[in-house]
């Protein structure tokens, strides 16, 4: 028998307080609200304002001008904002996050005001919160960050702001959670950044990084005890905190709130999808997240034993090959991958291990070694300015055969003399963190456990169309993101349910009637049914489409 009917379709639009119409409010409401005269005689459709919009943001000099009109956008027409973005989201994307978010945030203090305040260490800061917020506008999700190392560009303090901010749009514009109910946090123990304590406009608090581990982990608990308490069912998303803190966050919070690391967790299973496709076509706190999920996946799918699948990763830091005799003593989340095999020595760094550089030479070397399957690269530093390699150089050096994915947007190549255009794939966490977030919203799991990231990497690597597997594509096209958003959920949903972590009753009653049709309990693989997948995709918001849906309460 099919559920219960439930009555939690998604909001058609955000509440009308949140949002100025402009010149698509109809002469009636004008006249309701005494705004004759005060704004333009013409009433337009949203077309018009859209194309309008798009025109001026084609007209900004350079993509941080960019950022800012689109920043301003969003704060006095959420609805007109959000139909940009979806219609023009490859374009748009790397303007609201990476590339440009990077020098957002190296700026923001110069170039605010955004929507989002740092949210202090002290309970009576969510209660005062709590109380402000419109009926019906209490967050589902929030992206916490204390700024000490954001993307690669380091401890930014304050002005790490631009990244919950640029995050959370993408949770609505990729997968459809509501505007209205994100919320991007800040918390602010100060900066170890001398070029921002001295800059006059640096708006966050002029002091150095507290030294004392337990100071940190006490603030944070009281942030997050706050949270919870305030908002029980709040879906909370761990973003850029410096490495140790961000594994023991996840360590310490993974098993007791509805939280998620993204660095950790999203860079590793958006990275193993593309593996897992990679492999297909071939026959940091990051880095040892990607790691451990890609010897996760040899593991279950390969049947390789997980030391063996261990020993086919090197990492390097700044003291050299991450040895377990090495001498000094390593941080918790380089033990794993520490080698027990080198003897007595002590390789200083990469190029001494494998006689090579990440350079050209590397690539080429890569290439020679691999004739019969087709190299694979993924340099996966972000931003742009800190990645490896290229694209270009990655296909010069290896005769245009590598499969190809980074970190960061690079622009496509074509191959000298012909007509063939490669485009690169990009390892970008949007295509994970979204439908994860939603999956959580709707699902409500207990916690985000490994063998449900595990899910979304294969179902994010069966989103391919039969075209984008012909050309060589590593991630689909990112016009399909709402698609894929839906069909990962879906998974997510499925695997929810299928390991007692949903909650949710409606979702979990809708799995078990419609069980996905390739599903075991021992592997996730990534499957769903089309009936969940149905509505998953209701539960999607979207941008209004009339003036009318604003303005009949009026």
């Amino acid at each position: 028998m099919a559920p219960a009917i439930k009555n939690d379709s998604a909001p058609s639009s955000p509440p009308q307080k949140t949002l100025s119409l402009g010149t698509a409010l109809p002469y009636a409401t004008r006249t309701a609200l005494h705004l004759k005269g005060l704004v333009p005689s013409a009433v337009e459709n949203f077309a018009a304002q859209e194309a309008r919009a798009y025109e001026q943001f084609k007209a900004k000099g350079s993509p941080l001008e960019q950022y800012i009109f689109l920043s301003w956008l969003r704060n006095t027409n959420l609805n007109l904002f959000y139909r940009l973005v979806l219609k023009h989201l490859k374009e748009i994307a790397p303007v609201i996050y990476t590339p440009t978010v990077g020098q957002a945030c190296q700026e923001f203090s110069h170039i605010y005001p955004f929507p989002g305040a740092a949210l202090g260490c002290r309970r009576t800061i969510i209660n005062n919160y709590k109380e402000s917020i419109p009926e019906g506008q209490q967050p589902e999700i929030t992206v916490i960050t204390d700024g000490s190392r954001i993307l690669g560009l380091g401890d930014l303090g304050m002005n790490g702001m631009g990244i919950p901010v640029g995050k959370l749009q993408l949770y609505v514009a990729a997968a459809g959670l509501d505007p209205t109910r994100c919320l991007p946090i800040v918390l602010d123990f100060g900066t170890d950044n001398s070029k921002y304590l001295e800059d006059p406009l640096y708006l966050g608090i002029r002091q150095k990084r507290p030294r004392i581990r337990r100071r940190f982990y006490a603030a944070t608990e009281k942030v997050l005890n706050g949270l919870t308490r305030a908002f029980p069912e709040i879906f909370i998303q761990f973003e850029d905190f410096n490495t140790p803190h961000a594994f023991g966050l996840l360590e310490q919070w993974r098993n007791k709130i509805l939280c998620f690391n993204d660095d950790i967790q999203g860079t590793g299973s958006v990275i193993l999808s593309g593996f897992i496709n990679a492999i297909r076509l071939a026959a940091g706190s990051a880095g040892v997240g990607v790691a451990k999920q890609l010897v996760d996946y040899l593991v279950i799918e390969h049947k390789i034993p997980e030391e063996q699948a261990k020993a086919m990763f090197w990492f390097v830091d700044s003291r050299g090959i991450i040895n377990a005799n090495r001498g000094d003593k390593l941080a918790d989340h380089k033990i794993y991958f520490a080698r027990h095999d080198n003897g007595d020595t002590q390789c200083k760094n990469l190029e001494e291990a494998i006689e090579y550089a990440f350079n050209e030479k590397i690539l080429k070397r890569v290439n020679e070694l691999n004739q019969k399957n087709r190299p694979i690269i993924f340099p996966l530093s972000n931003p742009q300015t800190k990645a490896e390699c290229t694209f270009e150089e990655a296909m010069v050096a290896t005769d245009n055969r590598v499969l190809f994915a980074s970190g960061t947007a690079f622009p496509s190549y074509t191959i000298p003399g012909t007509d063939d255009t490669r485009v690169p794939g990009q390892g970008n966490n949007m295509y994970v963190f979204p439908p994860i977030g939603l999956g959580a919203k709707l699902a409500k799991p207990t916690s985000i456990t490994d063998s449900l990231i595990f899910a979304v990497s294969v179902a994010l690597s069966n989103t391919l169309t039969k075209e984008e597997v012909a050309r060589g594509e590593l991630y689909p096209r990112i016009e399909r993101i709402r698609e894929t958003s839906a069909q990962i959920t879906a998974a997510f949903i499925h695997q929810a349910v299928r390991e007692g972590l949903a909650t949710d009753q409606y979702w979990v009653d809708l799995v078990k009637a419609n069980p996905a049709p390739s599903a075991t309990s021992e592997i996730p693989d990534g499957s769903y049914s089309q009936v969940v997948l149905d509505e998953v995709s209701k539960r999607m918001w979207a941008p209004a489409q009339s003036a009318e849906q604003f303005t009949t309460k009026l």
